[in-house]
Formats: C-alpha cells, structure tokens, sequence
C-alpha cells in the first residue's frame, strides 16, 4: 500500500505571491508574515496578526533567499529586520502547532498513540492519516502501512509524538476523520517543508505526502 494519496488542500481558497519565488499558490501552502511596530520581521503562522502580510513558500530554502536577499525590506517598501535564524524560528512554531493540533485530536478522540492501538485502527479502516516518528526504526515502522486513499506524516520526532500524547516518546500514532485531521496534514505539509533535508524524511522517502 502506498505512503501517499495527498492531493492539494484549499485549492479554490485565496492565492497569494511568495516574495521570494514569485509564484501565486494557495495561502495552506505559505508562511504568513507580519511587520511588528518596531519594524521587525515577526512570523504568523497562524494568519491572525493585524496589518499588511508578506507571504513566503513554506520552504527552507525560499525563506532564506527571502532572508538572506532582502526581500522583506523589498516587498515592504521598507527598511525591516529580520530576526536571525528566521528559518529555525519559523521550523519550531509549525512544530508547536502540529503538536498542539495532535493533542487536541486526541483529546475529542480522533487520535491514537502506539502499535498495538494504530494497528487496530488501520485494521478496522478508522484510521485515515498514519504518523510515524521519523527518528523510529525502519524495520518496526514497515509493520504498518499508510491507510487506502489516507496520507502519511514521517517527517515528526519521537520526542514531539510524544509531547502530542502527553508521552515521553511516541513512535506510532494514526488521526480518524475529522475537522481537526485536515488542519493536521496542512500543518504538518508546511512544517515539512521548512525542516532541513536531513530531518524531514528518512531514507526510504517515507516521509512524503505527495500531492
């Protein structure tokens, strides 16, 4: 069964022009970002902040042209700054959010933590998002498979599942259907983005969602 099935989330919502690739794609797909009063660069991830946004693609390598080539200023018809490590800072807010949402999806009862328990889901077609720490063992994560027309999110440490399920580490989890399940995998796609290669998926490219 294949780790895949993604398709694009949103599609007919509102577009908007990354400042670093010039590309329109739906917002789901960007980093929204706000000028603070002092005239600094501040992430909003969460698309609340009032005032004009600067949008960038939810990748690594797109916020650091964004960053490193004074993009922010250009867009902004300003002189603003940009915090260092803007990549980094960007990386450990989506992670927040991804665990925060996770929790909450297993607080309504719409997500489940361990083998024996992601198992029984999948077996009983419960289960339509599998996730697996990306730092778990390959061989015990094979055991099980992406469920039919589900996603698959491999790109999460074992330390942040378990935060998610109030554990110390979690290496298998699954998401049931739900309202919360969407905004899980649109997090989640973004956070993917924004990690570096060598943490966003394991070897055999099990931590993609294609779309």
């Amino acid at each position: 069964m294949g780790r895949g099935g993604a398709s694009k989330s949103r599609e007919d919502g509102p577009e908007r022009k990354c400042i670093a690739t010039g590309e329109a794609q739906p917002k789901s797909g960007l980093i929204r970002f706000a000028i603070g009063p002092d005239g600094q660069v501040v992430p909003d991830v969460t698309g609340k902040l009032p005032g004009r946004g600067l949008y960038v693609a939810a990748d690594r390598a797109a916020l650091d042209k964004a960053s490193d080539k004074g993009l922010f200023s250009k867009a902004a018809r300003a002189k603003v700054q940009v915090p260092d490590g803007l990549a980094d800072m960007v990386e450990q807010m989506l992670s927040r959010r991804v665990v925060d949402l996770i929790s909450l999806a297993r607080k309504s009862g719409a997500a489940v933590s361990g083998y024996e328990k992601v198992k029984d889901w999948l077996q009983k077609e419960e289960a339509t998002v599998l996730i697996q720490a990306e730092d778990g063992s390959s061989r015990g994560k094979s055991k099980l498979s992406t469920p039919y027309g589900g996603k698959y999110i491999g790109w999460l440490t074992a330390d942040e599942l378990g935060m998610a399920f109030g554990r110390q580490t979690v290496i298998h989890a699954a998401l049931g259907a739900g309202g919360l399940t969407q905004r899980v995998v649109e997090e989640a796609q973004r956070l993917k983005g924004v990690r570096s290669a060598e943490s966003g998926t394991d070897k055999g490219g099990r931590g993609r969602l294609k779309g």
